[in-house]
């Protein structure tokens, strides 16, 4: 099964938050991107820019994140968006930011991670239906995204390609204190402790956690996406085309 699939399924009852603008105060703004990357459900690029408008002349932009990841290309359409801010954007991990998630919160001037929370990096990976030449360009496609994540993590770390390229490799879930001697992460929360709120169960390599329910503060929410509802798998257009994923 599907990495995405599973992941969703696993979460299916999970309370959908989508992306929310709270406490505009002084010259400072708040935004939370608590759910899955997507265009079609959860956190969408969309709904990103909806949330930055409402910022207004805010010269911070606080963007807290609980994602386990998602599609990769929405991820990067939200760090465009990101780096269009005029004002200074600071990335707070608050419990997980996995995969696609990664490259977001990278995307902003500043990475703050909460104790014990975790942030992941891994392959990217996608779904291809057709004969061996499709699949063969699928493949290669993979590459060039991977190429492009890659890039993001050289850019941050100053790490050498090949030892994050063996990172990734390993699907490597680093604590706050390893993430930062890793160079993803510049500072660490110590005053805020991070609860999982997801079931990993899809991934071998995760780190065995209770899952404690979400209680993300109450926030308006900015997205025009309604959750999907609880047999959804994917839509047979979407089943149809090529989606490359980027998934925790």
């Amino acid at each position: 099964m599907n990495k995405i699939i599973q992941l969703y399924r696993d979460n299916v009852e999970r309370p959908k938050q989508f992306t929310n603008l709270v406490n505009i105060a002084g010259d400072s703004a708040t935004i939370y991107l608590y759910d899955m990357i997507s265009a079609d459900w959860g956190v969408s690029a969309l709904s990103v820019i909806a949330a930055i408008a409402q910022a207004g002349d805010a010269k911070i932009l606080n963007v807290h994140i609980n994602s386990p990841g998602g599609d990769v290309f929405e991820g990067r359409a939200i760090m465009a968006a990101l780096s269009a801010f005029k004002g200074k954007t600071v990335a707070r991990i608050d419990s997980l930011c996995a995969s696609a998630a990664t490259s977001i919160a990278l995307a902003c001037d500043e990475v703050v991670m909460a104790d014990g929370a975790f942030f992941m990096i891994h392959n990217a990976s996608g779904m291809a239906w057709g004969d061996k030449q499709t699949l063969r360009d699928t493949a290669d496609v993979l590459e060039k995204v991977e190429g492009a994540i890659v890039s993001d993590y050289l850019q941050k770390t100053g790490k050498d390609e090949a030892e994050i390229r063996a990172l990734m490799d390993a699907e490597t879930w680093f604590t706050a204190n390893e993430a930062m001697e890793h160079g993803f992460v510049d500072a660490i929360d110590k005053g805020k402790k991070a609860t999982n709120t997801w079931n990993l169960s899809a991934f071998a390599k995760a780190p065995k956690m209770e899952v404690i329910p979400d209680r993300s503060p109450e926030v308006f929410d900015t997205s025009t996406h309604e959750p999907a509802p609880a047999g959804f798998l994917m839509s047979s257009a979407n089943a149809n085309r090529l989606r490359i994923l980027k998934i925790a």
